[in-house]
C-alpha cells in the first residue's frame, strides 16, 4: 500500500552537488537497499511531489533506496515558473541527472547498489538521456505518464530495460509512448493503466504504478535477480 514505510527506512536530507549547482535532496534508506532509484520529477514539478513521494515511500519500504531531488536550484525553478524554459531543457536536466548517477555511485550505503531512474513527465525524457550517458551505471528506467520521445536521438542508446507506464486516459501520451518503445533497443516494455489520466489521480492507478515500478526494479537492480 502506497505510503506504508518499514520501519528500518530511515530519511536524510542533503545536497547535492551537479555541475556547479547545489540540488537539495532527500534520500529514503533501506537498512540494506537492494538497490538505488533516482527520482527525476516532471515539468513544474519538484522533489515534493506528492506523487513521487507516495511511489518512493512504496519502493523504500520494499527494500529499494530512493534519492528525490531538485533538479532546479531555486532561483532556476523561480525563473522557470516565469518562463517554462528550463522544465524543457532535457540537456540540462540529463546531465545533473548524469552527475547525481556518479554521486551516488560514491556516497554510502549506495556506492555498493545498482542504481535506477524513475522519470515523470519530461523528466522521463531526462531520465533516459541520462541513462544512455551512463550506460554502465545506470541499470533500469520506469517512466511514468512520460514524455520519452523528447530523448531524441538518445533512445537508441539506451541499455537500461525501460519500463513505459501510460494513463489509459491519457492518448496523446500513449502515441508518444508507442512512439518511443520503438525507438528503444533495450529490452523494454509499455503498460497502460485502464482508467488513469496523465496524473494518475483515479483510485488505484497510481498504486499499479508504484507496484509496476517495484517490480521492474527488484528484476533489473537485485543482483542475485537481475537477468544475466
Amino acid at each position: 500500500m502506497i505510503g506504508r514505510m518499514t520501519m528500518d527506512v530511515r530519511g536524510n536530507a542533503v545536497t547535492i552537488p551537479a555541475g556547479g549547482a547545489d540540488l537539495p535532496a532527500d534520500l529514503l534508506i533501506p537498512a540494506q537497499p537492494v538497490g538505488a532509484v533516482l527520482f527525476a520529477h516532471g515539468s513544474g514539478s519538484s522533489r515534493h511531489s506528492p506523487r513521487n513521494v507516495a511511489v518512493a515511500r512504496s519502493l523504500s519500504a520494499g527494500g529499494l533506496g530512493t534519492v528525490l531531488v531538485d533538479l532546479l536550484t531555486p532561483a532556476e525553478a523561480e525563473a522557470d515558473a516565469v518562463t517554462a524554459e528550463l522544465r524543457f531543457d532535457i540537456d540540462l536536466l540529463s546531465r545533473r541527472l548524469a552527475t547525481i548517477v556518479d554521486w551516488l555511485a560514491s556516497e554510502q550505503p549506495f556506492d555498493t547498489a545498482r542504481i535506477g531512474i524513475f522519470g515523470a513527465s519530461t523528466g522521463a525524457a531526462a531520465a533516459l538521456v541520462a541513462a544512455a550517458r551512463r550506460p554502465e551505471q545506470v541499470y533500469a528506467v520506469v517512466s511514468r505518464g512520460g514524455r520519452p520521445d523528447l530523448a531524441g536521438a538518445a533512445l537508441g542508446q539506451v541499455r537500461a530495460p525501460t519500463l513505459l507506464l501510460v494513463g489509459g486516459l491519457d492518448e496523446p501520451v500513449i502515441s508518444l509512448n508507442r512512439h518511443a518503445l520503438d525507438q528503444l533497443t533495450a529490452p523494454a516494455d509499455l503498460r497502460v493503466i485502464p482508467g488513469a489520466t496523465h496524473l494518475f489521480e483515479e483510485p488505484g492507478t497510481l498504486e499499479q504504478v508504484a507496484e509496476a515500478a517495484a517490480d521492474w526494479f527488484h528484476d533489473y537492480l537485485h543482483p542475485q535477480l537481475s537477468p544475466a
